[in-house]
């Protein structure tokens, strides 16, 4: 038996990428999203250090949502990621 959400075949799976300044925001968001948002997958957080960067200090984080049934209004995700000083990057 599958548990996954059917899949439309007019929808195309959509996965989106939220940049914030530290971990800290990272994680934040990442738990909101859950509460708020109700995704059905944990984000992933990912460190993206910035390119010529050697300190760890100048790193940005990643929170990956999948959105397999592209549920998710990219704007409300803008509006999260820029509470936490962050964007929703374009695909």
């Amino acid at each position: 038996m599958n548990d996954a959400a059917p899949h439309h075949p007019d929808v195309r799976p959509v996965r989106h990428v939220l940049v914030l300044p530290d971990r800290d925001a990272a994680e934040e968001v990442a738990e909101a999203l859950t509460e708020r948002f109700g995704v059905a997958e944990e984000p992933q957080l990912v460190r993206d250090a910035l390119a010529g960067e050697d300190d760890a200090e100048d790193a940005q984080w990643l929170v990956v949502v999948e959105d397999p049934e592209a549920a998710h209004d990219p704007a409300r995700l803008h509006d999260l990621a820029a509470e936490y000083e962050g964007w929703l990057e374009a695909e």
